[in-house]
């Protein structure tokens, strides 16, 4: 009777960008898709800037800005990658708008984007979104089967408790 009156609700991480979906395996980067960095899933992003897929704390900004770490509410660490091989343009391309520590509400710009110069000057613009403590064990990830991702509207990942 009172086993689902403490159940949590699932976490459920929207789309950061605008964009076609694709799976983690899929992208070309053997560290995101072999998983090394924990589960997730990559948009590749077809317009705007990068935008908090939930509500919680900035954990890292790259200082080449071309990564962000979030700490959702309940304790799921996601990590947005924005392109590859984007670290060599050390910050090029992107604008910063949070802070380590800055709390975020579900939405919020977190890094504003030029595409086309990175789309020029990096191996790719593919956006990997990664569960960076998934290897913990406490949740299952459930991932879009959705093609195209809208910032905002689209669920890509679904974390419950196990």
């Amino acid at each position: 009777m009172f086993k689902n009156l403490f159940k949590k609700t699932p976490l459920e991480i929207y789309a950061p960008v605008n964009g076609r979906v694709i799976p983690i395996e899929e992208v070309p980067d053997p560290v995101f898709s072999q998983k090394m960095m924990g589960e997730g899933i990559a948009i590749m992003p077809s317009n705007g800037g990068i935008h908090s897929p939930v509500e919680g704390t900035i954990i890292q900004v790259a200082p080449t800005k071309h990564a962000v770490g979030i700490l959702a509410k309940d304790g799921t660490e996601i990590l947005i990658h924005i392109g590859l091989e984007t670290v060599a343009l050390e910050g090029e391309g992107f604008t910063v708008r949070v802070n380590e520590g800055d709390r975020v509400s579900m939405g919020q710009l977190l890094i504003e984007v030029d595409w086309e110069y990175i789309g020029t000057h990096a191996s790719s613009t593919v956006t990997p979104m990664v569960i960076t403590n998934s290897h913990d064990g406490n949740k299952q990830y459930t991932f879009t089967e959705e093609k195209e991702g809208i910032q905002g509207q689209t669920v890509m990942i679904t974390a419950s408790g196990k």
